[in-house]
């Protein structure tokens, strides 16, 4: 039986997240607990890489940090983004939040549907002639880098903001009883087996959001439950409900 759930995410600002609506109609207990921290570069720090951002007419956004840390970096450094920066980003609630630094416009705003790289790639196609700037966390792979370079498109990957882990409390790590784990990034997963190295999931559930960090349960022995985005679930909420429902159909 599933009663309490770890969203490794921060708390909704908002009131209106379906994960609150999922609380009680699922009747579970719902807790958010980021599994890391993001910082930011200095825009020194970020200097030393010798990218223009002036120098490009597209970016290419994997998440919502990506978003935050580029239009900030950019206010820090004084720069002033062109009206006709494109935007590209893996999906479309990455799109929809680029409306906190810009008017929303659909001809410079492009998005994916499966949240996978690869889906993103036939509309970047159609604006080959771009010159791409991809911002990333300090911890990434080439995975990106390499799917571009096979399409001979335009593009330079750039860090734009650090991943740290956010360690637990002995006291955290005492009242650990979760029956579910969701998590979005596979530093996510990393981080829960660097505070807890003799992890056993047994009866626990692991939800994950992305390719990335569905790769990086297996890679690290742990049994996948359920994962998102898929057709049918494009978001972690809509996925989580599902398996929960399932679960229950199942008793």
């Amino acid at each position: 039986m599933i009663k309490k759930v770890l969203i490794s995410q921060p708390k909704p600002s908002s009131d209106k997240s379906p994960y609150y609506r999922i609380q009680e109609s699922q009747d579970v207990d719902i807790v958010f607990r980021p599994f890391f921290k993001v910082e930011p570069l200095t825009a020194k720090e970020f200097r030393q890489q010798k990218v223009n951002i002036l120098d490009y007419t597209a970016v290419v956004f994997t998440s919502r940090h990506a978003i935050d840390h580029f239009f900030t970096l950019a206010k820090e450094m004084r720069i002033t983004i062109p009206e006709d920066m494109k935007y590209f980003c893996m999906i479309e609630t990455i799109a929809l939040y680029i409306q906190k630094y810009i008017q929303y416009r659909k001809r410079k705003v492009f998005f994916g549907t499966t949240g996978k790289i690869d889906d993103l790639i036939p509309t970047m196609l159609k604006h080959k002639t771009e010159k791409f700037l991809v911002p990333l966390s300090s911890v990434h792979n080439d995975d990106i880098k390499n799917l571009l370079d096979a399409k001979k498109l335009n593009h330079t990957e750039c860090v734009m903001y650090r991943t740290v882990s956010n360690d637990f409390t002995e006291e955290e790590k005492a009242q650990f009883d979760y029956d579910l784990l969701a998590f979005f990034s596979p530093t996510g997963v990393k981080a829960l087996l660097k505070n807890f190295p003799d992890f056993k999931q047994g009866d626990i559930r692991i939800g994950t959001f992305g390719a990335a960090t569905a790769a990086t349960v297996k890679e690290e022995g742990l049994r996948l439950d359920f994962e998102a985005p898929t057709q049918e679930y494009p978001s972690m909420s809509s996925a989580l409900e599902a398996y929960l429902k399932s679960q229950k159909h199942k008793k």
